[in-house]
Formats: C-alpha cells, structure tokens, sequence
C-alpha cells in the first residue's frame, strides 16, 4: 500500500565531500557530492524534522551552505523524489553559484 506524502521537499548544501558512509545520518534523503560541496535532498515531514537534520549537520561540524525548500504536488513516497519534471528543474546547483 503506497500512502500520498504531506511534507515538503529540501535541497541541503554544506560545504566538503561527505562519504557515504554519512549516509546513514540523513536516511531517506539523496546524498550528492562534487565541487567541494553535498547535497543532501528529499522529503522533510515537518519542523522538527527539519531541526533534526540541521542539527546532525551542526554536530558532525558541517558547514551549513543553503536550506532551500520547494513547492510541489504530493507524490508517491515509496519514490522518495519528487516527479520526475520537477526533479531535473531544481536537481542543480546553478542558481547559487554552485555548479553541481
């Protein structure tokens, strides 16, 4: 049985290359990693959640580039990505200055 998610998508950027081996830390979010940068996207459920990640980031000593949340349509939660259009319009990092 699939359930329709009722929280909102985030792209979080710190600065330095993580391993995968911090993965495990933020469970259910993308790990990217180049240019000097991670970026960590998926679905955050609520506040707390999102305090939750930020302070994991705090207590491994990670710079805290950008917090960017994104308006979208619910999808199915066992994608954990948003719908393909959306994903490839706010995947990269140009807009910041930071090329991906």
């Amino acid at each position: 049985m699939t359930r329709r998610s009722t929280g909102t998508v985030y792209r979080i950027v710190v600065r330095s290359e993580l391993s995968e081996t911090y993965a495990l830390a933020f469970e259910g979010m993308v790990m990217e990693t180049k240019n000097g940068v991670t970026v960590l996207t998926g679905e955050i459920i609520d506040q707390p959640h999102l305090h939750g990640i930020l302070a994991r980031i705090n207590g491994l000593g990670l710079e805290l580039l950008s917090v960017e949340s994104f308006p979208r349509e619910p999808y199915d939660n066992e994608s954990s990505q948003p719908p393909t259009a959306d994903w490839a319009s706010w995947k990269g990092l140009g807009s910041k200055g930071v090329e991906p």
